[in-house]
């Protein structure tokens, strides 16, 4: 069948749980490459340090990305062709129940179903953690998915889990992504994306020699070492992990040890009087952990993107964003189907 091209001046969309706009900006770099303009219409961030980050990279004087989706009345949204949303993975009250739309109030999903019900987007995109799939044996991904398609009758909803290596970037992150179509759908598929050998920690390195402050004590390295070594012999993992440059990284994570499952060795410092305070001296051996510019690489963005707040708090951001260029490749499939719709028709294979 042949697709009718229909002509998009500007596509309208909305971002929740926006972060500091990995979704957005991904999202914006797949319409540009289409040729088709983009307006944000409404933003949804509940972190003031996400925020921060959001302002400064898009501004914008039509709405404020701070408020609480919870109390955000649907009806007084502006319409947008495309929701964007990455959502936290939640428990839903389903024992013995249908797992429809009903069962999944009080959770953060059931803010992004009411919004869907309500202004009715031509398409959605939604991203989560990988563990989405075995959520309680999973019986969340199915709600989820029953709720999209049989509730909100977006019958063309597919997902897909897809990892950031074969995108780009050197990181293996996996996502579980979640796409659905109104009155289309038919002619859109995820990418596959393709892993390239080339794609390692060495080429998203920083090219100075990096602050003293990202090395670590030798009293640190030492005592690190010990816990791997206890924890090995019962058998179980540790997170502390030295990574060469040929190195895919782990996926990167904020939380207990999560700078530590990707230190690297750099031995192009020469001043090793510390600028923190730290137990014993800065290691000789140039271990180090990965900057916050380097976790932006990681994570498609462009360099200093989050540089308006503390390295602390880009950290943590950082470790809760998308990988943009994973989004960037689905999104230039679902707006190409926008601009050419092609019928819809079920496969039993996915969802």
């Amino acid at each position: 069948m042949k697709r009718t091209k229909i002509r998009v001046k500007h596509i309208s969309f909305i971002d929740l749980f926006a972060g500091i706009g990995g979704i957005r900006l991904g999202f914006e770099r797949a319409a540009q490459k289409c040729k088709v303009n983009t307006k944000c219409v409404f933003t949804s961030e509940i972190n003031n340090y996400a925020t921060d980050v959001y302002r400064k990279r898009f501004p914008s004087k039509n709405h404020n990305p701070l408020n609480d989706i919870t109390k955000i009345n649907e009806v007084d949204l502006p319409n947008s062709q495309v929701l964007l949303a990455g959502f936290p993975c939640q428990a839903f009250s389903i024992a013995g129940q249908k797992g429809g739309f009903e069962d999944t109030r009080g959770t953060l999903f059931f803010d992004i179903a009411r919004i869907i019900n309500e202004k009715r987007p031509n398409a959605f995109l939604l991203e989560n953690v990988k563990g989405l799939i075995s959520h309680r044996g999973g019986k969340t991904l199915g709600t989820i998915l029953n709720v999209l398609k049989k509730d909100l009758g977006y019958k063309s909803t597919q997902y897909c889990i897809l990892n950031s290596k074969d995108f780009g970037v050197p990181q293996n992150r996996e996502r579980i992504f979640i796409v659905g179509f109104k009155s289309c759908g038919g002619g859109f598929s995820f990418p596959k994306g393709n892993y390239d050998k080339d794609n390692v920690l060495g080429r998203i390195i920083e090219e100075e020699t990096v602050s003293a402050k990202y090395y670590l004590s030798n009293v640190y390295v030492k005592s690190m070492r010990k816990h791997k070594e206890r924890h090995a012999a019962k058998g179980n993992g540790f997170g502390f992990e030295i990574k060469n440059y040929d190195d895919v990284a782990n996926a990167i994570v904020i939380g207990g040890m999560g700078k530590e499952r990707n230190l690297i060795v750099d031995k192009r410092l020469k001043d090793f009087t510390p600028v923190t305070a730290i137990k014993g001296k800065i290691n000789r051996e140039g271990i180090r952990r990965m900057t916050p510019l380097e976790w932006e690489r990681l994570q498609g963005l462009p360099d200093n993107f989050t540089d308006c707040v503390s390295d602390t708090q880009r950290y943590k951001q950082l470790g809760n964003c998308v990988t943009v260029n994973v989004v960037e490749a689905i999104s230039k499939n679902i707006i190409e189907e926008l601009l050419n719709p092609r019928p819809y028709k079920p496969s039993y294979s996915n969802g």
